[in-house]
């Protein structure tokens, strides 16, 4: 059971469990973070290939779909195309790698978008946590100031450099991770303890 010892917060599976998804996610952007901020060409050039793997995958999927299905049926349908179409751009990813990673800045704005719509959400989540009491409002305050401030950046482009780009989104992304889990941390703390003072 979870509980207050020493001023140390101990945390129980059970939030763990509750928080799964989240902890998943939060992990997952830090490694994206590391390998980003490490070597973020090769990175997104791996990231950029297996996509394309992934295409050609689900296009010989959709095409031998096609050809196995009665004339009648398949004719009505457009899996074959579609097929045709996600092998020419699997093809294209693991051929030319390098012309996507070219159009970085391009997806950091869509990046900075997606961060400053998850701003407004975290946003309304610091809110709900003040009315409510929870004592991790600020975590979620502090993530939620680093998000709109992040995608504000982005957005206005005083950024100069490709790799400066590069380097500021990853370390964004672990930032907010971290942020996101102690916040976790702090929930199932505050349920614990709730559950151990009803007792």
């Amino acid at each position: 059971m979870a509980r207050f010892t020493g001023g140390k917060v101990f945390l129980t599976m059970k939030a763990i469990k509750e928080n799964s998804s989240s902890l998943l996610v939060s992990a997952a952007e830090i490694i994206v973070g590391i390998l980003l901020f490490i070597n973020p060409t090769a990175f997104t050039s791996g990231i950029i290939v297996l996509g394309g793997i992934v295409l050609i995958v689900m296009g010989a999927i959709n095409v031998i779909a096609h050809l196995r299905q009665p004339a009648e049926l398949a004719i009505h349908e457009r899996r074959l195309t579609v097929g045709l179409v996600e092998i020419a751009v699997g093809l294209f990813f693991i051929i030319r790698p390098s012309w996507l990673t070219a159009v970085f800045p391009a997806v950091t704005i869509i990046y900075g978008i997606v961060m400053l719509v998850m701003g407004f959400v975290k946003a309304q989540y610091t809110v709900d946590l003040l009315r409510l009491k929870r004592p991790q409002w600020f975590l979620a305050l502090i993530s939620t100031v680093i998000s709109i401030v992040a995608a504000i950046v982005i957005l206005s482009h005083p950024l100069s450099t490709t790799a400066f780009l590069w380097n500021f989104t990853a370390i964004m992304l672990i930032v907010e991770a971290v942020i996101d889990i102690v916040t976790v941390f702090f929930k199932g703390s505050k349920n614990a303890g709730a559950g151990a003072s009803e007792q």
